[in-house]
């Protein structure tokens, strides 16, 4: 199972990706030391907002790529875009 995910820092700024192991990855994105990525270790804590499962990492990327528009425009309470 592959999961495509968004997570959210206390600033509201978002982060995006895929991996095939959730919980992993979320631990990953809120590590301090050297070794985690410098975007999301300097700009944590990170929450979990939103994750979808895929059966491949195909469509996973793909759905991905789909919904990076979401990460620019604000969303409502219901999860949509607000425009």
């Amino acid at each position: 199972m592959f999961w495509v995910y968004v997570m959210e820092n206390p600033q509201g700024r978002f982060y995006s990706g895929h991996t095939d192991d959730l919980s992993r990855r979320v631990a990953n994105h809120n590590r301090t030391d050297k070794t985690a990525g410098k975007f999301t270790r300097q700009h944590g804590p990170w929450a979990l907002a939103w994750s979808e499962a895929h059966p491949t990492r195909a469509l996973a990327m793909s759905s991905r790529k789909a919904n990076q528009a979401h990460e620019v425009a604000p969303l409502d309470a219901r999860g949509s875009a607000q425009r």
